[in-house]
């Protein structure tokens, strides 16, 4: 279960939700620097935001803090895994296995946070039956089967743009309730399921109008 769903957790904004994994990283690398307490201001510069942000943010998960010591790590560091549900494992599937894929499949940083990639489809023929990963390629025929199976509720869409709709579509039949859209579309589904979308293009191109301001600033 979610805990974000449960009464405690649902009025966090969302906003905070997406600075919630970055506070969970830098208590990591705090910990890893053999911290035990750090002060709200430490924790801030390590998550790259405004101590006052920090401080508001955290307080939706409780009073976590003691004035004038600061945060026990590993305590905070739990409530906040706990908060975004890494404090149990979560399967999750992936739809196309092309570059992007086969790259997401291949990437060892997942497990560390409490997700597994539990199986990959794709309907191209020529890749079904293909191991990427130490897993066997399914075809969409098999979407269901493996999601009732795995008991898999999140999914990642790594296909072109023109078949991003009819995997999203086929994802919300199958069960899935959590959706990572990386495909260059924007999907439609009805309400209950959540879509978050990366588009590395447009990333790029936030990228590339702020170094042009920059260059327009020195000149």
């Amino acid at each position: 279960m979610n805990l974000l769903n449960t009464p405690a957790f649902r009025n966090i904004p969302e906003a905070t939700v997406a600075r919630l994994p970055l506070y969970l990283r830098a208590l990591a690398t705090l910990s890893d620097q053999g911290l035990s307490i750090c002060s709200s201001n430490d924790l801030a510069t390590a998550a790259g935001v405004n101590p006052a942000m920090l401080r508001k943010d955290l307080s939706y998960l409780g009073s976590y803090g003691t004035r004038g010591v600061g945060y026990d790590i590993e305590f905070l560091r739990y409530h906040v895994a706990r908060a975004l549900g890494q404090t149990q494992d979560w399967d999750v599937v992936i739809v196309g296995v092309g570059r992007l894929g086969s790259a997401l499949c291949a990437y060892n940083g997942f497990s560390s946070r409490g997700i597994r990639i539990a199986a990959l489809v794709d309907s191209d023929p020529a890749k079904v039956g293909t191991t990427i990963g130490g897993l066997t390629v399914a075809p969409m025929s098999d979407l269901g089967a493996l999601v009732r199976e795995h008991r898999v509720a999140i999914a990642v869409i790594a296909t072109p743009g023109a078949a991003a709709q009819d995997v999203a579509d086929a994802l919300v039949a199958a069960g899935i309730t959590s959706i990572l859209n990386f495909a260059p579309a924007i999907v439609s589904v009805p309400d209950g399921v959540t879509v978050r979308k990366v588009d590395l293009s447009i990333e790029l191109q936030i990228l590339a109008y702020h170094e042009q301001r920059v260059r327009g600033v020195a000149g």
